[in-house]
């Protein structure tokens, strides 16, 4: 099942897509789930996706203007430096933890909007990634048990300004520019998507490939990663986990690449679909 957030006629919902229509989830559930992290958080999917397969009343895709797959999540922590090749091409050291940084939900944008380049800023650098919703909260969740813990997945462009990223040792405001990240198009239940199954990742920029990897080639693994996350803070429903990016960013690239006004940079993973985002000065 693939679930969106969504704004209809001035109303923020959630549904559940069916072709190119969709199911109001919102109108459905009522005050048991207004939100997607509520329906997560409720341990209703089982039941969103029988409500999904008996509609039949529902909008055009076309007709609703998407949200970040989760607008409103407790916690994003991203996971830095994992996959070899991005190692390498930044001269760094693979660490026996995973690197973390958080993001704020105001750092994103939805699948269809435009990333926003500040004028404080001409580095503006691109990373696909998957990211992994929570479904099940827990703490010190062990690593055989961290799929349980997992509603669902989506892409995810973990958008950066290269020159505040790298002003300090902390990466935090390079990290955090208002609208400088892409999450979407929906989220993909874990049902439809095998346990630990290899999934492609590819970045294309104005249609030019500039990443592409499979997630076999993770250093720190999913369950690895709610595992150790889990360790120090709890996970709570809806909250995102952005698991990592691969090699080619365009900071490490010959001349470096900065993505400028008007360019579009679509995040592709072979069994969610594509992100795609333009670029707008602000």
């Amino acid at each position: 099942m693939k679930l969106i957030s969504y704004r209809y006629q001035d109303q923020d919902s959630y549904g559940a897509l069916q072709g190119d229509r969709v199911v109001d989830l919102r109108a459905v559930f009522g005050a048991r789930a207004a939100d997607l992290k509520s329906l997560i958080a409720a341990d209703l999917l089982g039941e969103a996706a029988k409500a999904a397969a008996s509609a039949t009343e529902t909008l055009a895709l076309a007709d609703v203007a998407l949200l970040p797959v989760i607008p409103n999540p407790g916690k994003i922590v991203c996971v830095g430096l994992n996959y070899g090749d991005h190692v390498r091409e930044t001269g760094r050291e693979i660490t026996e933890k995973p690197t973390l940084f958080l993001r704020v939900a105001e750092s994103q944008v939805a699948h269809g909007e435009d990333i926003v380049l500040p004028p404080e800023s001409s580095k503006l650098d691109y990373e696909g990634e998957i990211a992994i919703v929570i479904g099940q909260g827990g703490r010190r969740i062990a690593e055989a048990d961290a799929w349980n813990h997992i509603a669902g997945y989506a892409c995810y462009n973990d958008g950066s300004l290269r020159d505040w990223q790298s002003a300090t040792p902390q990466w935090t405001a390079g990290k955090n520019f208002w609208r400088t990240g892409g999450f979407g198009p929906w989220m993909v239940t874990r049902n439809e998507i095998a346990d630990d199954q290899v999934m492609t990742l590819v970045t294309r920029l104005n249609g030019q490939e500039m990443q592409r990897t499979t997630t076999d080639k993770l250093i720190h693994s999913i369950p690895r990663q709610i595992a150790h996350i889990s360790a120090f803070m709890p996970l709570a429903p809806g909250d995102v986990i952005v698991t990592g990016t691969p090699g080619g960013v365009g900071a490490k690239r010959t001349p470096p690449v900065w993505m400028k006004a008007g360019d579009v940079v679509e995040i592709e993973v072979n069994a969610i679909g594509i992100l795609r985002n333009g670029v707008r000065a602000e």
